[in-house]
């Protein structure tokens, strides 16, 4: 669920309009990251979505007491990946279940495939931490979403970046603004094997 949906879900549970500096408020952030991240169409996470409902005294997770918000579970890597090489990638067998409510995955699909892996670095930062938990929706062949987050492979490493096209290149960028800008120009663009996109986030405690 994204920001924005959560803002209009907020006014529409409370009765009243809730604008983004009432939202920064509850989630302990500046109006400023809250218009950013909805700018970047940013994700809700569980932690914030708890922080939301005691600070409103609403319940999002349950509609209401009749109601329950749907489950599934998703393969999450603990390893991240095993290799990536030859144009495919091939996951590691160190895998658990994990429950996801679906109103935290962007489109939320039965017919599509998921898989949840761990961020590390902090080139996506403050979007993405070290730690934190991502779920990806495979890729099924579709072209990339100007100024979404995937993750991919490039050169036998993984990256997890936000992606534009622009006629014939790729580019490459990090929120971390003390990561430069990056291309990947003509035939080299073969060689970025897509694993999927970024649609829903599991913040790190702590």
């Amino acid at each position: 669920m994204r920001l924005e949906e959560v803002i209009q879900l907020i006014s529409q549970k409370t009765g009243n309009y809730i604008n983004q500096s009432a939202l920064a408020e509850s989630l302990g952030i500046t109006r400023q990251t809250v218009s950013n991240r909805i700018k970047n169409e940013s994700q809700i996470t569980v932690s914030e979505l708890k922080k939301i409902e005691e600070y409103f005294n609403i319940s999002l997770l349950v509609e209401n007491s009749d109601e329950k918000c749907e489950i599934t579970e998703i393969d999450y890597y603990t390893d991240v990946f095993a290799s990536c090489g030859n144009g495919s990638i091939i996951f590691s067998e160190g895998k658990i279940k994990l429950p996801i409510a679906t109103m935290l995955i962007e489109n939320f699909s039965k017919q599509k495939k998921y898989s949840i892996i761990n961020a590390t670095g902090n080139s996506m930062s403050p979007t993405i931490d070290n730690g934190d938990k991502l779920i990806v929706e495979h890729w099924n062949g579709s072209q990339i979403q100007d100024n979404k987050i995937y993750v991919f492979c490039f050169n036998n490493e993984f990256y997890v970046k936000r992606l534009s096209k622009n006629l014939d290149e790729i580019i490459i960028k990090s929120d971390n603004p003390e990561y430069r800008i990056r291309t990947i120009n003509g035939s080299s663009s073969n060689e970025l094997v897509l694993v999927g996109k970024i649609v829903g986030l599991i913040k790190a405690l702590g």
